[in-house]
């Protein structure tokens, strides 16, 4: 009988270390996380994961940061804390710290200024960060992957939307996020300018107000002869001297306002055209976000100019083309007026000698403005169709990731709810509970 019990002891002892063995190996050569916090806030998005898997080559990081900070604290744990999601999807990202009350010179010769600065490195290219959250990171790397700066030159001189104006009608905050995305903004004026400079990688023309001189169409004609990529964004007015630029992408433009109700029933104007499908392009591949197109006309093409096209999004699928005046009381007329769904921007491609052309053309010049870019998914539209006709359509964006439940708001009859509850009658009842118990206890 011992015997019998001693053989089943030692066998449960020898199953448990087995078993405990078993965990410790599986921890230390397999390591898995989970984030359960409400909009993965702890763990990089997709859009960071992706672009990390895109770079190749390592990356280097230099935190230059005392062992503690008389107001972070422990400084070079936020660092590591901060860099290790980013170590996780990329192996070869390294992450180094120099003490800058050890070795100033070796601070000062970086151009460190302050405690905790990174100096992020890739390619023999570098940058600083300051700013220890996932956009700036991510930012960074987007402008360190970039292969040579890209010039994106918007025209000027005719009224048109600027890519560093401030005015509602303007493009200046997006002009401002090509920046952040390593891209240089700069301006023409081709009534001055010899012709398209050749360092331009994009030109982008937002809706002149005012008819361009003949001279100046035939500047932008022979940028396009030599290859030359676009973004053209086409208001409601006429095409101000530009229709031989339609005429050679094979552009076919109707009057009219596109008029949505799906927009009408989420209490926004019936101009506004929502974007909800999209074509599979490389702008629009997995795009799943609602775009804003105010006051949007359509876009139509044909394929018989040499050029291979692509509708790219689709909207008022119950909605329609308003011929007529826009008024309170517009409605579909089915003998003037043409059905959804309806195409608002194309893309345009073709082999030019030894490089590909692309061009970019959207029904909307108000989508990308000051006032409408915060809109639903319209800056990462902008932004993707930037990448794409700078070529580098395989490095990607990421815009601002919402905290959900970050803080708490009540109101005073709430918190005086919760304050009562807690101060008053949470410890009142453990109280009378307790009493209670002591109460019984003693009679028995």
């Amino acid at each position: 009988m011992r015997l019998s019990l001693f053989l089943q002891n030692a066998a449960f002892v020898l199953l448990f270390l087995t078993l405990a063995g078993l965990l410790i190996y599986l921890s230390r050569d397999y390591q898995q996380q989970w984030d359960i916090t409400q909009n993965s806030h702890n763990s990089l998005s997709s859009s960071s994961q992706t672009l990390l898997k895109q770079i190749t080559g390592p990356v280097t990081i230099t935190a230059y940061a005392t062992e503690k900070d008389p107001q972070l604290g422990d400084i070079r744990k936020i660092i590591r804390e901060f860099i290790a999601p980013y170590q996780r999807t990329k192996p070869d990202l390294t992450l180094n710290f120099i003490d800058p009350a050890e070795q100033p010179q070796v601070t000062r010769n970086a151009g460190v200024q302050a405690n905790g600065e990174l100096v992020v490195e890739y390619k023999q290219r570098s940058e600083h960060l300051t700013n220890l959250n996932e956009q700036a990171l991510t930012n960074l790397l987007v402008r360190l992957a970039r292969r040579k700066d890209r010039v994106v030159t918007f025209l000027e001189g005719h009224g048109e939307r600027k890519l560093d104006g401030i005015a509602n009608h303007d493009l200046g905050n997006f002009g401002n996020q090509l920046k952040t995305k390593g891209f240089k903004i700069t301006s023409l004026n081709l009534a001055i300018a010899q012709d398209v400079p050749v360092n331009t990688h994009l030109l982008v023309i937002a809706s002149p107000q005012v008819d361009l001189l003949p001279g100046e169409t035939d500047k932008i004609l022979n940028y396009l002869k030599k290859g030359g990529n676009l973004l053209w964004l086409i208001d409601q007015e006429s095409l101000h001297g530009l229709q031989p630029l339609a005429e050679k992408l094979g552009l076919e433009l109707t009057p009219g306002t596109i008029v949505d109700p799906a927009a009408q029933q989420l209490k926004a104007p019936p101009t506004w055209a929502l974007g909800t499908t999209y074509a599979h392009h490389p702008i629009t591949q997995k795009f799943n976000l609602i775009t804003v197109f105010p006051f949007a006309r359509q876009i139509g093409a044909n394929e018989n100019k040499g050029w291979r096209v692509t509708p790219l999004i689709e909207v008022a699928q119950n909605g329609w083309v308003e011929m007529g005046r826009l008024d309170n009381t517009i409605a579909f007329d089915k003998t003037h007026d043409i059905a959804g769904p309806i195409n608002i921007a194309s893309s345009f491609e073709r082999a030019v000698e030894d490089k590909l052309q692309r061009i970019v053309v959207v029904g909307s010049g108000a989508f990308l403005s000051n006032t409408y870019l915060g809109n639903g998914g319209n800056l990462d539209l902008g932004i993707n169709a930037i990448n794409w006709l700078a070529g580098d359509d395989n490095l990607i964006t990421i815009q601002p990731r919402a905290t959900i439940d970050s803080s708490l708001s009540l109101s005073k009859l709430s918190a005086g709810i919760l304050s009562v509850g807690f101060l008053i009658i949470i410890p009142l009842a453990l109280l009378i509970t307790g009493l209670f118990i002591w109460l019984r206890r003693r009679k028995q």
